[in-house]
This record gives C-alpha cells, structure tokens and sequence, in this order.
C-alpha cells in the first residue's frame, strides 16, 4: 500500500508533554469497527477509567510487563586528543557487551572512536564507563563495543542513564526527575525496553481493582520495545519497509489461560500494540495461542488477519508509523482516518503521554 494513505496533519499543540494525573483521567475515544462492512465505525467519547464497564465478564486484559532502562546516554568523543559532545540512545543490546545505539549528531562520529560516558564527577559504581564506536551505519545508528559487560554493563547505564523520552517529547523539553516514574508502567518487571509500552501508562492500582470486581482476567507478556516504535515508514509502498525487530516472551501457562478463555466466549484485549504484536506472533492460523520466545518483526498492515486480538487499547500514533498502520488494519483505514480527525477535532491529547483510543475490531 501506498503511504502517504497513512498521512495526517496534526496541530502542534496536541502533542502531550506530560502525562494526565492521575494516569486513568485521560480520555479514551473508543471505535466500535463491528458495523457492517464498508461503514466507519461508531465513536465515543470516554475516559481511561470508564474501562471497565466498556468490557465484559470474561475478558482477558494482556499487559507487556516490560520495564524502560535509562536508556539516553550523554557522551564524549575521544580522538587525537580532541573532544566531541554526542548523545546516545540505547536501541537494542547485541550481546553482554555491545549495543545497537543511535548517535546525535552521528557525523562527529567515525569507526574506531573512543567514546566516554557520563559528565564530570559521574562515575558510576563499577569505574569509568567507555565505548569503542565498532561500526556506523545509516541514519545516526551505530554499534557500542563497552568496557564493561553484562550485569556490570546494566548497573552502569542504570547510574549514568536517563530516560530515554521520545524524539516528539525530548526535543521540546529535557527529562526530569518525575520522568523516570511516569514513564514506566506500574507493573514493569523485565528490564529490556528503550521505550515504554504507553498505552499500559494509563492503569492505576484502583482500575486493576475495579476491572477484577468486574470479573476481567488479567494477563503479563512480554516484548522489549525498541526505538523502532517512532520511526516513520520513509519508503513510498509499505512492501518496501523493513521492519525492526523486537525479542518478545509468552510463558506457557500465559498461553494456556488464553486459549482456555476465549473458548469460554472471553475477548482476548491487548493493553498496547506491544502486547498484540507478541500474540499475534505467538497465535496460530486457526487461532490457538502457543508459547513464544524469540524475535519478532510482525509488520500488520490492513489486509492482515488477526488471529488472537478482539480489542485494542491504544495511544493515538504518528503519522506514517507502523504503529498507525497497525490500528488501520484492526479497526480499518477509513474508520481510523475518521477516529483521528475526531481526536483532533476535540482536541484530545497525542503520543506518548497522550489519551488513548478502545478499538473494537472490525470483522
């Protein structure tokens, strides 16, 4: 498919630098797909909090337990004796001690370069943190040999590291301290993401509570999200697009409860499009869930077959994302086309820390 059908203007203003307090006060536009084909869906304006009674008994909530490491690191080239500012964003570890980073601004920087982490009087707790620059590719992305490997690696970008706060938010304000709350869900448990699965930033310990007394299962996989998320697709025809990948976990007895409740009649309801992603990964055609380790480079555009998802709790995405692509193919391009010129029209909030959409799948 052609990409510019995933374009959209979107005003300024609506990009949402902080996140609603508290989380479960932001709206939620939902999208009924389920009208006869060819027509756009039904919407409705609602907040995060209202979830529970837009759900049914029986019902299985699918978060990604995934937990954001600090992942924007501040750096200096060393070479010749001459020294160069360089910012990092972590993307993707290789093994226990390179990693997949993406360099502002790259031309500073050459192959063999030595790069130095932390400013003045930083140190962290295991000594001085350095790379070594092992190869620099396209668009800013280069591979870090470290000085130190594994847990040590993990216990200094934890000290030296800060949270790595989208492109749309971080050039427009720098992280600060209530950041490393915010943007982590309330459930993280498996440090690995270099982005946040936003659309679980909207649960509170009280909505957890209301959607059990409600009689609504609740579930935990995994998919270590990548910077990758806020890429826009550059090539003309989405056939040319590669996607990135992303290591994704779905435990057996995960799978198992699945599969038990949808034959029961239950939904299955994915908490973000990292959580389909992985369940569509891990589903089979006639629809069984099994269980999953592994990479993923799912990449759904509309004519996809969905296989596990009924539902979809999501933020509103970026134009020409994979991520606006997705929720084109569940709910359909025409519906979601008329979502977003609602969301703008009543000013509801964008991204990261934005309001979120309910998609109820079209068939």
């Amino acid at each position: 498919m052609r990409t510019e059908l995933f374009d959209f203007e979107l005003p300024e203003p609506l990009i949402a630098l902080e996140q609603a307090s508290p989380r479960d006060a932001a709206r939620l536009l939902v999208v009924d797909g389920t009208t006869e084909p060819g027509m756009i869906g039904i919407l409705s304006d609602r907040i995060v909090r209202d979830l529970p009674d837009l759900l049914r008994p029986g019902d299985v909530l699918v978060l990604n337990d995934t937990r954001v490491i600090p992942a924007a690191l501040d750096g200096t080239r060393i070479r010749d004796g001459n020294r160069a500012h360089v910012d990092f964003n972590l993307i993707k570890r290789l093994d226990d001690s390179r990693w997949q980073a993406f360099a502002r601004p790259a031309k500073r920087l050459a192959s063999g370069d030595l790069v130095r982490f932390g400013g003045e009087g930083r140190v962290c707790l295991t000594g001085e943190l350095d790379a070594r620059v092992m190869e620099k590719g396209e668009a800013g992305l280069v591979t870090l040999q470290f000085n130190l490997s594994g847990a040590h690696l993990d216990e200094a970008i934890a000290a030296l590291g800060e949270v790595p706060l989208p492109p749309y938010i971080a050039l427009k304000r720098a992280p600060n301290a209530a950041d490393r709350a915010t943007y982590q869900t309330i459930y993280a448990a498996r440090d690995g993401a270099v982005a946040a699965p936003t659309a679980g930033l909207h649960f509170i310990p009280e909505l957890f509570e209301r959607l059990d007394a409600r009689g609504i299962g609740r579930r935990f996989v995994t998919l270590h999200v990548g910077a990758g998320t806020f890429l826009p697709v550059k090539a003309d025809d989405t056939a040319d697009h590669t996607m990135h990948s992303e290591w994704g976990e779905i435990d057996g007895a995960t799978a198992l409860a699945l599969n038990e409740a949808r034959a029961r009649g239950g939904r299955i309801v994915a908490a973000g499009t990292t959580s389909l992603r992985v369940l569509e990964s891990a589903t089979a055609p006639d629809g069984t869930i099994h269980p999953f380790t592994g990479e993923t480079d799912i990449f759904i555009t509309p004519g996809y077959r969905f296989r596990a998802v009924d539902i979809l709790l999501t933020n509103f995405h970026l134009p020409r994302s994979t991520l606006f692509m997705l929720v084109s193919a569940f709910s359909g391009l025409d519906t979601m086309k008329a979502a977003y010129a609602h969301a703008i029209a009543h000013r509801y909030r964008f991204y990261s820390y934005g309001d979120a959409c309910l998609l109820l799948r079209a068939p």
